[in-house]
């Protein structure tokens, strides 16, 4: 009888020993299971916004580039006009002086004519300077907004291969393809930091 408790009480203790081990076991697989999950759903949150930064800046940087070809338009429409009554005023001045003997009250007038012309220009050439600034100014914002857009896009696309890296990582039980994830997300994380650092 003292042999059969000994080998029960063995039994027993070898089999406590494998449902602790196994249990131990368990729990490992499923720590890092529910690590990769909530790293999976982390970086999936910061895909989600990189992607909605990354259309905002593309969208604003496209409207600004509208306003700018806009002013360009209207600046060029200033300058030609600025041209079409510096063109004027000297036809008119030739024709004062042409008319200047023969008929001096309507010399006179033209000359009048001439000399409004000339004074209009002034304004219309502040008008045209002071559009060109502005193209200038939208097309620098454009170019500031293009660089976040980028810099979002880029971190996009890194979170979503960390987060298929991830997936590939739960379904072949692969903790070396979950390391690379994280790596390819933190990359993703420094240009997304980046975005929203950069001048707007």
């Amino acid at each position: 009888m003292p042999d059969e408790d000994l080998e029960t009480n063995e039994l027993k203790a070898s089999v406590e020993e494998g449902v602790e081990h196994a249990f131990e076991s368990e729990q490992a697989k499923r720590g890092w299971s529910v690590y990769l999950s909530l790293s999976t759903a982390i970086i999936a949150v910061f895909a989600a916004v990189g992607s909605l930064e990354s259309g905002g800046n593309s969208n604003d940087a496209i409207l600004e580039k509208n306003d700018a070809v806009l002013d360009q338009s209207k600046a060029s429409d200033e300058w030609a006009l600025y041209q079409a009554k510096g063109i004027r005023a000297t036809v008119l001045s030739g024709e004062s002086e042409f008319a200047g003997s023969a008929n001096p009250d309507l010399a006179l007038k033209l000359k009048g004519e001439v000399a409004r012309l000339r004074a209009e220009q002034p304004d219309l050439e502040k008008v045209a300077r002071s559009l060109e600034a502005d193209v200038g100014a939208h097309n620098l914002r454009a170019g500031h907004l293009l660089y976040r857009h980028h810099r979002f896009a880029i971190s996009v696309t890194l979170f979503q291969i960390a987060v298929a890296l991830c997936a590939i990582a739960a379904l072949m039980r692969r903790k070396p393809l979950w390391i690379v994830a994280l790596a390819a997300s933190s990359v993703g994380l420094v240009l997304f930091i980046l975005g929203f650092l950069a001048p707007a």
